[in-house]
């Protein structure tokens, strides 16, 4: 069992430090250093974290119930782990990888947006998909709604990136949004993962509760609505100005 525990530290170590970082990056100036400074950090934590996830899920996968011994007895299911523990935490750690990654190359290559169609920003594209439908169908065969809900993001993901990818026409705010998307979403995994897996271990009755899901993605929704809104303001300003270029 020490692979696991050590994934499940250092998965702790990176997820730490994201959660923190997190908050760094969306209060302070955008495009300023500390902005950029810990908004770096934050990308690799969140990518970080996203790999391990998907080391500890295949490791749930492999052996539910010598990787679980804590869980109480109406959650001592193999099956159930492996859905949850596995399978929906593969699923969303490659959420993460995707949100970061995407999120990241959408800032990089503000200026030169065909450099977005690079194959990893498309294969996780693909990752993501197949993930999406797996969570789905394994939350149907456990009979998890959760599961099934959850899987939803994904897929909406998914083609509100390549709807942006091969858009023909983009708005000069365009990537800015996708940067805020992606890398709040990526926000809304890790304490979705930090509130839910890890009430596990506190409080197992509540693991699966929904208001412990519903808080990280009602609050990511309120910060991209919100910095998304500042966005529009700020480049109907800049064009009313006559200026178009950021």
């Amino acid at each position: 069992m020490w692979p696991f525990y050590g994934f499940v530290l250092a998965h702790i170590a990176t997820g730490a430090v994201g959660l923190v970082t997190f908050w760094i990056a969306v209060l302070s100036k955008k495009g300023g250093f500390t902005h950029r400074r810990w908004g770096r950090v934050f990308n690799w934590m969140m990518l970080s974290t996203g790999c391990i996830a998907i080391a500890i899920s295949i490791c749930t996968l492999a052996s539910p119930l010598e990787t679980h011994p804590h869980l109480t007895d109406n959650l001592r299911d193999p099956a159930l782990i492996r859905g949850i523990f596995g399978w929906m935490m593969l699923y969303l750690a490659i959420l993460t990888i995707n949100l970061a990654w995407y999120g990241w190359q959408s800032v990089s290559n503000k200026r030169h947006h065909q450099r977005n169609l690079e194959w990893r920003n498309l294969a996780l594209q693909v990752a993501l998909t197949v993930a999406a439908t797996n969570c789905a169908y394994q939350g149907w065969r456990i009979n998890q709604p959760l599961m099934m809900g959850i899987s939803i993001i994904g897929f909406a993901t998914v083609a509100t990136n390549l709807y942006f990818l091969y858009k023909p026409h983009r708005r000069p705010a365009d990537w800015l949004n996708e940067h805020i998307k992606a890398l709040v979403g990526a926000g809304i995994s890790v304490y979705t993962a930090f509130f839910a897996f890890g009430a596990v271990r506190l409080m197992p009755e509540l693991a699966l509760h929904p208001v412990l899901w519903a808080i990280p993605l009602t609050t990511g929704l309120a910060l991209i609505i919100y910095h998304q809104r500042a966005v529009a303001r700020k480049f109907t300003k800049i064009q009313s100005q006559g200026d178009v270029t950021v």
